[in-house]
């Protein structure tokens, strides 16, 4: 082998980079275990207090890797994530809707034809990918032949864009501009939300093509604060920013207080050590509002800090974060991990009572960074906001009609922004009132920018400038023209899974890895001895390589992306078995160990590489097409696929090198008493078998046609749409009785009732109210369930699943799908289906040049899907019921990829064959092809199995359907390897020569 070298090196250099960034991952664990003790008080843990542990060191150094400080902030960012359904959390996803967008682009039309047309277009794009504005546009002029759009969006709003001579197509592109820069200020806004919220790794993106988006909220407690502030109205404002001198009799004031309130909270520190820091250098400094104008920020600190060197160190560090100036001529400034101290200082009660009505107080949106190029130090400025006593802002967000990103005089990016006439009147007088003064522009009560007004502005178009990038100056003007346009977002998707939940998942997802490495290691060395050993140690790096590349990537380990791991496992070793027989086959007629080691490596490559490209495919297609924990497992199938080639073929050959240097005399072995002879000189006839095979399949498949007509799939909510709740109880539950019991709570409409992992809990899905996406909606639907249960059970509900004890009973986790987001999804994963089977058939036909193996293994692949689809509808008849959701379609799409992986390597050796012996009957052939693989058919097929059993077996009620699925496919993947794939591809050959 050539390159060995290269080889060596760049598995040390992965090595030390998994090893680099999974650390990262051992240190969150730690610090989350510190907080759990920390939270824990007689076995029972607060998860709330959990996680004002964890938000009070985010910003400490809490790892030293080499001399270099991390704070858990950045160890958070860098380390391999937990997906929710592993730690608990919240995903939702939000629709901005189109339709009121466009209203409030009209002006609020009350045109009969417009707003028929807008209900027209709603319909018209459920469930589809069709363009909303364009089926809006269809809909009015089946409506309004003789009308221009023009005619209702020619408004005062938006004069000098729309006259009553614009073209449709010129307000159909605006349209489009409006609609899609509503969606991105939504997103902006949202996001910003969502990174005040005080939530480690939340994840917030726009799902392209769509007015949707996406967030995850790790760990929260409170579903329903997360959903009022997710669906809350923007609130834009502006508001006149006191200068400091004009506030500073207020901060002695506080100071004072708060003096007080520490001095009684530090009964240790002396009273002459507490009064020298009763601020009386501090007033008199502030007194003077003349030698406050004379001070620069600089100076005004060095002031403070001599006037404070006898105040007791400990105290000190406690009092002065309140009022620390740092250069900031007009503000002031705080280290970002003093702010936290700052906000519960001043919603002290007392110190609220020294704040007058006509001050509040709000922060900056996002950390300014420290002018030292070497120093992370970030601080965060507050702003003293002049507040009427009616606490309405002089200006609010709705009179700007436009804002954009522009560039100043001095060509650095700024933001100019346009007025109605009753704005640009008020802004003229609020302008003119505070010249050489600054007014802060507020969205949901934090400051994007506190521009200082150089003059009077009467027609309602300025510019603000400041030290914006390009990027940022875009966003605040996206920020500005939030007002002028409202954007409604609706839930449409909203899963909260309590922490419980998440830690059992964990723990039956680790219990399947391990258990499933065991078995398989423990096999190989049973079947292939030393070269088994060496299998397994590719195994060991195939697994470290996934979780340290999951980890670089930032990628998050959800529970299907543990059943990826899984998979891989058992798929890993088919490359090895490959190689192993091979060689195997090589020693048998007569090679010296050295040559069949080559030969072995050489001949198998192409199998491996076909049958892992072919994988990889329908990982490709899984990520793309696929939502949520799909894209999860996808990311881990493809990089396990990537891992095991590499260890596979190259890290085993150096190790099988190095210990075979000696030939002949080498101590490796392939082959144990158990292998030796098996499955030697098999000489079966499958083509001869083949029209039994296609007679049990068809019968197969048309029992499970009836079964699904007779009584259908249990599909999941994610492709019916609706509500479902887990709900778990102290004791035993009749889910039969339980259903009947909750009919009439859903005003007798759809509802199931099943056990999920054990008889304790249950899975409770439900049809009533799908139609209405509401908080109100939720919450009539979780009332009429919480009801329901306490009536027939007589437990109390305890919202708090981590307080769940005897005599209660909780909703551990709970998933709403809207009827639109459902249809996408069924959609999506139909076309994820077909588009797999499309790229295969080319694959193969590109590969094999002939389009008989090509069609050969699409029919293969077809039957494969329906044989599923026939026993999971029989099992439903049988009382077995297992759902059909997102996660079953990964699964689908697995069971083609793990069949056209088998059905290639087949393949591979019949076109290899038919190279040598031109001269034979094309069935001998393929029959001596189909033995001369059966060794490693039967292994590959065996190691998988054992996985995926052990899957079933411990991977929890979330995986169940998956891997009952992945059973049935790894079993019948291999079945129509042998009797459908290679069959059909000689009846097609047939029919070509007839």
């Amino acid at each position: 082998m050539k390159n060995k070298g290269g080889v060596v090196l760049l598995t040390i250099v992965v090595s030390i980079l998994c090893v680099y960034y999974l650390s990262f991952t051992f240190v969150a664990q730690r610090v989350n275990q510190q907080a759990i003790d920390a939270a824990t008080v007689d076995n029972t843990t607060d998860y709330q207090k959990k996680q004002q542990y964890l938000d009070s060191v985010w910003n400490e150094p809490v790892y030293n890797l080499f001399g270099v400080d991390f704070t858990y902030k950045e160890i958070k960012e860098t380390e391999l994530n937990l997906g929710l359904d592993l730690q608990g959390g919240m995903h939702v996803t939000l629709e901005v809707s189109p339709v009121e967008i466009v209203k409030g682009i009209s002006g609020n039309s009350t045109d009969p034809n417009f707003l028929k047309a807008l209900d027209m277009a709603k319909e018209r794009v459920k469930g589809t990918q069709l363009d909303f504005v364009n089926e809006f546009y269809n809909a009015y002029k089946e409506l309004s032949p003789d009308k221009s759009l023009a005619s209702v969006f020619a408004t005062a709003a938006n004069r000098g864009r729309i006259s009553l001579s614009t073209s449709d197509e010129e307000v159909l592109d605006l349209i489009n501009t409006e609609v899609d820069g509503a969606i991105e200020r939504s997103f902006n806004i949202l996001r910003t939300r969502i990174d005040r919220f005080g939530t480690s790794q939340p994840n917030i993106q726009r799902l392209q093509g769509t007015g949707r988006i996406q967030i995850e909220l790790p760990g929260v407690d409170n579903p329903e604060r997360v959903r009022r502030l997710l669906q809350g109205v923007a609130k834009l404002e502006f508001w006149e920013v006191y200068d400091m001198q004009e506030i500073f009799p207020t901060l002695q004031a506080m100071n004072d207080v708060m003096v007080k309130e520490m001095k009684a909270e530090l009964p240790e520190i002396s009273g002459e050590e507490a009064e020298s820091t009763e601020s009386e250098d501090l007033g008199d400094l502030l007194s003077d509002d003349s030698e406050v104008d004379s001070l620069n920020a600089d100076d005004l600190e060095s002031q403070l800090a001599s006037d404070s060197t006898a105040v007791d160190s400990t105290f000190n560090s406690q009092v002065s974060p309140l009022f620390s100036l740092l250069k900031a001529q007009y503000g002031l400034v705080y280290d970002l991990k003093d702010t936290a101290q700052v906000n519960r200082m001043l919603k002290n009660a007392k110190v609220q009572q020294v704040i007058p009505a006509t001050i509040k107080f709000m922060w900056l949106v996002k950390p300014i960074k420290s002018q030292d190029e070497l120093s992370t130090d970030e601080f965060l400025e507050l702003y003293a906001i002049k507040s009427s006593r009616g606490g309405k802002a002089p200006l609010s967000g709705e009179v700007i009609v436009d804002a954009r990103q522009d560039l100043d005089q001095r060509t650095q990016p700024a933001i100019s922004m346009n007025m109605n006439a009753t704005g640009a009147k008020k802004w003229k007088k609020l302008t003119g009132e505070n010249t050489n003064r600054r007014i802060a522009i507020v969205l949901d009560n934090y400051v994007y920018s506190a521009p200082n007004v150089q003059g009077e502005i009467p027609n309602g178009s300025s510019q603000i400038t400041g030290n914006f990038t390009l990027e940022e100056a875009k966003d605040l003007a996206n920020i500005l023209k939030a007002g002028s346009l409202p954007a409604p977002t609706t839930i449409v998707e909203d899963v909260v899974i309590g922490p419980t939940l998440g830690k059992v998942a964990q723990d039956q997802g680790m219990l399947s890895i391990f258990a499933g490495l065991a078995i398989v290691i423990l096999f190989m060395i049973a079947y292939y001895s030393g070269g088994g050993m060496i299998a397994n140690l590719a195994l060991f790096f195939n697994v470290f390589f996934i979780l340290g590349i999951l980890a670089q990537l930032s990628a998050a380990l959800t529970l299907p992306g543990i059943a990826g791991i899984v998979l891989t496992i058992g798929m890993s070793i088919d490359a090895n078995v490959l190689i192993f027989e091979r060689i195997k086959e090589e020693l048998k007629n007569g090679a010296g160990l050295r040559q069949a080691i080559s030969s072995g490596y050489g001949k198998a490559y192409s199998s491996i590489v076909d049958a892992n490209v072919t994988t990889f495919l329908v990982g490709i297609i899984l990520y793309t097409l696929g939502q949520g924990p799909v894209k999860g497992f996808a990311i881990t199938l493809m990089v396990g696929i990537a891992c095991s080639f590499f260890s596979a073929v190259f890290i085993t050959r150096v190790i099988v090198e190095w210990m075979s240097k000696k030939g002949d005399n080498s101590k490796i072995s392939f082959t144990t008493g158990l292998s030796k002879n098996a499955l030697a000189g098999m000489n079966f006839d499958f083509i001869s078998k083949r029209k039994f095979a296609y007679l049990f399949s068809s019968a197969f498949i048309a029992i499970g046609l009836i079964a699904i007509i007779a009584k259908g799939l249990t599909y999941g909510v994610d492709f019916t749409g609706g509500r479902s709740y887990v709900v778990a109880f102290d004791q035993p539950v009749e889910s039969s009785a339980l259903k009947v019991a909750l009919g009439s709570s859903f005003d007798n409409q759809g509802v199931e009732v099943k056990t999920y992992g054990s008889n304790n809990v249950l899975k409770v899905t439900t049809s009533y109210m799908i139609n209405d996406e509401s908080d109100q909606a939720d919450a009539q639907v979780k009332e009429a369930l919480v009801s329901g249960v306490s009536e027939f059970t007589s437990l109390s509900y305890v919202q708090d699943d981590t307080k769940a004890a005897e005599g209660n009973f909780t909703i551990v986790s709970s998933s709403k799908v809207g009827a639109t987001i459902a249809d996408d999804i069924k959609n999506a994963s139909t076309e994820s289906v077909v588009f797999a089977l499309i790229v295969i058939f080319l694959y193969i036909l590109v590969r094999f040049r002939k389009w008989q193996f090509g069609l050969g293994a699409i029919i293969a692949l077809f039957h494969d899907t329906l044989f599923v689809l026939s026993a999971f509808a029989i099992a439903n008849l049988l009382g077995f019921s297992f759902e059909v959701d997102q996660v079953f379609i990964a699964a689908m799409l697995t069971i083609i990829g793990y069949s056209i992986n088998d059905t290639v390597v087949v393949f591979d050796r019949i076109r290899e064959n038919l190279a040598i012996r031109t001269n034979s009957e094309m069935k001998d052939v393929f029959n001596e092809s189909l033995n001369s693989t059966m060794n490693r058919t039967m292994i590959t097929s065996l190691t998988t199995l054992i996985v995926v059993v052990v899957l079933f077996i411990f991977g929890g009620a979330v995986l169940k359907g998956f891997s009952f699925a992945l059973i049935v496919g790894i079993l019948i993947g291999t079945y129509s390897s042998l009797f459908i794939a290679t069959p059909i591809v000689i009846d097609l050959n047939k029919k070509k020569e007839q």
